[in-house]
């Protein structure tokens, strides 16, 4: 490549690398570096990236780079090559993976608004769609392209705003928005030479001030002299007088302070069981190496992983290398955070998409120069800019939280496997219940198993009793939601002043609203699902696409005035518990309920604290959490999830019930668990009673090597979406046909056919499997395939390695 060209990834979905001219007036970026181009209309910030080894650049008609944003690559070398990986392997834009590598308000990007010009503003001669769009210009003076076509909520808008555009009733421009960063600062006074002299002396309040800047070397900021009653207006007439210098000095917003719940943890290290040293000695000789390994930590629930971690983590940093810690759910990094920083201290930085876009901006660049040893993260801080990583610890690796739901689809465990190997890293991967893909790696010698089979202090686990609901229900009727046994059980436990968490994997009060007379039932316009009935806001609500309605009185379609509730959710069984127990302190969580910041942190807190007696929660509360007085745990439907048309649904429940049985029995008391199903003869059911995780590894590889579902082979799942299912069918089935036409015999596909849940957001959804056993050559088909078919690739979800087919 000429010495003023470079490769520039772009966040455009699918978009490879694009070339670029280096004008001879800007410096010439190296990879990692920002900068902002011309894409098409639009202008954007977009990545330097290394070029292709044998791609040919042309140097003819190409565009110029706008502007460099950095003075030095922003992102490290390593994050870019991790980032490209990604995009390869998961069939990304390699824009889009870098892009979840950066912090918030980091890019700059114009945005096409559209507004009236003075002939449109004076028209008053258009009909329809034209008049609509006029008129909602004359109410918001303007509106962003994308806005407007929205509001119009017509398949033709986007023609007739064009039109509009044509006739010069319309003008659209671009405006830049966005920060090349983000930082805050405050106003600070510091004291001059001048003012440093003792025979200086002021009135009163200065003189206060000048006492205190005197003390004070580094100076004050406004906040700190708010915090003394002391006025800025002090500062500036000190300032005036020569004797103080005002300035403006950077602040990181800090994601410790403030209002957010701490937790309470003691820095002092526990005695390790016998199994916590030979899990130590055996992960430490690896760590010693100073090359890529990987270790599965199989300990049961309560067998003391996270003090596993936290001696890894030390003995990494004595080796001067740093720590990532990646959690699989926001509920569970403020525990995490505080358990590393007493061990830690302030070199202890968070990731996580509940902080404040400022926070997470200020602790990405805390981590990026250096001034962290140890991340702790969700699955985007994979990407966290952080030096010399020693030791990666994935904690509940099986956990579905890892598999990011949109472009780029990536699995935080696989990507996390990789950053270690390009590191030379230990990576650490923890579970009472692996996934049976992590676990078959583990048995064929290619990770190194450790496994803890007791918990510590050898309490037992937790006593499981199941109850087959068909019987309840036979006895007391189909609509009850807490079984007799659960019941007594609560009483019991709650009357000796123990706690209870009670599990169900599904929100809201009942799943579906229908009309006893007709038949009718409440669907989303948009999905192909019934809408969710909230009973504490009284409305009905669609999970995918947010579209609620309030609850009808009377039936929209026959006027029939019974309108009755099937199924159940959450917010049923507190409602069932209050009732139940009306001196209990109930609270849920679930996604309705810690919608606001710090909300889940908080009832942790209160839970800890013992301040509830009774969690009701989804899946959020069942792993990780660890609180010594729970000595009941109720499962509700526990075969919630086997019904589900995905190969991975017996895996799922039984990790969950394991997970959440877990929970009970973790302090000196026993714990039970009671699991209500209508299939307690279920394998998985009956493998997660006895914690009996060998069992059904057996079990569900049997069906997996049957079917030749993951591990037992590869898989890549592709939905195609279309304004009509016609439309959608038919690029699938051509999409399908071209993979099929690749010379490789190992690939095969399955498929096309209509998504199980076939339209979501008003649109039609087909799609295919692809199966093999050499993902490169099934990856490789797919992307020639989507290349030949470019002109649809926005219309075109790929998901490799998925962990739902739905």
């Amino acid at each position: 490549m000429s010495a003023r060209h470079v490769s520039v990834a772009v966040p455009v979905p699918g978009l490879p690398p694009l070339t670029y001219r280096v004008p001879a007036h800007l410096p010439l970026p190296e990879p990692g570096t920002r900068v902002l181009v011309p894409v098409g209309t639009r202008t954007v910030t977009g990545w330097v990236v290394p070029p292709e080894p044998n791609g040919e650049q042309g140097t003819g008609n190409l565009k110029e780079l706008l502007e460099v944003l950095d003075p030095e690559p922003l992102l490290p070398r390593e994050i870019v090559d991790l980032a490209l990986w990604t995009a390869d392997y998961y069939l990304a834009g390699p824009g889009e993976a870098l892009a979840a590598a950066m912090p918030p308000q980091s890019a700059v990007f114009s945005r096409r608004v559209v507004s009236l010009t003075e002939v449109g503003r004076a028209n008053e001669l258009q009909v329809g769609l034209r008049r609509r769009a006029l008129d909602l210009l004359r109410e918001h003076d303007t509106l962003a392209v994308d806005s407007l076509i929205r509001r119009l909520e017509d398949r033709t808008a986007k023609g007739a705003v064009d039109g509009l555009l044509r006739d010069g009733l319309v003008a659209i421009s671009q405006p830049l928005e966005g920060r090349r960063e983000a930082f805050r600062s405050v106003a600070r006074v510091r004291l001059t030479a001048l003012g440093d002299d003792p025979a200086v002396t002021r009135p009163k309040r200065q003189g206060e001030l000048l006492a205190l800047l005197r003390g004070t070397p580094d100076g004050l900021t406004s906040r700190e002299l708010d915090a003394r009653g002391i006025g800025w207006d002090v500062a500036k007439r000190l300032a005036a007088s020569g004797l103080a210098a005002i300035d403006q000095v950077r602040i990181d917003r800090n994601p410790f302070n403030g209002d957010r719940p701490h937790f309470s943890v003691s820095a002092t290290p526990r005695a390790l069981t016998d199994e916590q040293v030979a899990a130590v000695e055996t992960l430490t000789a690896l760590l010693a190496a100073r090359a890529f390994a990987v270790g599965l930590l199989h300990g049961v629930t309560g067998s003391g992983k996270t003090e596993v971690y936290l001696r890894l983590a030390a003995r990494a940093m004595e080796q001067q290398r740093r720590v990532l810690i990646l959690v699989p759910e926001i509920a569970l990094t403020p525990a995490a955070a505080a358990i590393f920083r007493a061990a830690f201290g302030d070199r202890v930085a968070i990731q996580h998409s509940a902080l404040s876009d400022g926070e997470r901006h200020d602790q990405w660049h805390r981590i990026r120069r250096g001034d962290v040893d140890v991340v702790v993260g969700t699955r985007s801080a994979v990407f966290a800019p952080l030096p010399n990583v020693g030791l990666i610890v994935v904690d509940e690796e099986h956990d579905g939280s890892f598999k990011q739901d949109e472009s780029p689809r990536y699995h935080g465990r696989d990507v996390a496997i990789v950053r270690a190997r390009n590191a030379g890293a230990l990576i650490v991967l923890g579970s009472a219940t692996p996934a049976l893909e992590t676990f078959e790696n583990a048995r064929q010698g290619r990770y190194r198993l450790v496994t803890m089979a007791r918990r510590v202090m050898d309490r037992p686990l937790a006593a499981v009793q199941v109850v087959d609901m068909q019987g309840e229900f036979a006895e007391r009727g189909a609509d009850i939601v807490l079984s007799r046994p659960l019941e007594e059980a609560l009483k019991a436990h709650l009357a000796r002043g123990e706690q209870a968490v009670v599990l169900l994997n599904r929100r809201g009060f009942a799943t579906l609203m229908f009309c006893r007379q007709c038949g009718h039932s409440l669907e989303c316009p948009n999905c192909s699902l019934s809408l969710t009935i909230h009973k504490a806001t009284r409305r009905a609500r669609c999970h995918y696409c947010n579209h609620a309605v309030p609850l009808p009185n009377k039936c929209v379609k026959c006027g029939g005035e019974f309108m009755e509730q099937s199924g159940f959710g959450t917010e049923r069984v507190e409602a069932e518990i209050r009732a139940l127990l009306p001196d209990a302190r109930v609270t849920r969580v679930d996604r309705d309920t810690v919608r606001r910041r710090g909300a889940i942190s908080g009832v942790l807190e209160a839970m800890a604290a013992r301040k509830i007696d009774v969690l009701v929660g989804t899946q959020m509360i069942a792993k990780g959490h660890d609180f010594p007085e729970v000595t009941l745990v109720g499962v509700v439907s526990a075969d919630v999830g086997l019904g589900m048309p995905d190969f991975r649904a017996g895996e799922r429940t039984f990790q969950l019930l394991t997970q959440v049985s877990g929970r009970a029995g973790r302090g000196d008391k026993p714990g039970l668990a009671i699991v209500q199903t209508l299939v307690p003869k279920h394998y998985g059911i009956q493998h997660a009673t006895r914690q009996d995780y060998l069992g059904f590894f057996e079990d569900e590889m049997t069906f997996r090597r049957s079917m030749r579902y993951p591990p037992a082979a590869s898989l890549i799942n592709v939905v195609v979406r279309g304004p009509s299912a016609g439309e959608a069918m038919d690029l699938a089935a051509d999409l399908a046909k071209r993979v099929r036409q690749a010379p490789s015999p190992d690939i095969r596909v399955l498929g096309p056919a209509p998504a199980p849940l076939a339209r979501i957001k008003g649109e039609h959804r087909a799609q295919f499997f692809i199966k093999g056993t050499a993902r490169g050559r099934m990856r490789d088909a797919l992307r020639a395939a989507v290349e030949d078919r470019a002109d649809a690739r926005r219309r075109i979800s790929i998901d490799v390695d998925p962990l739902s087919v739905l």
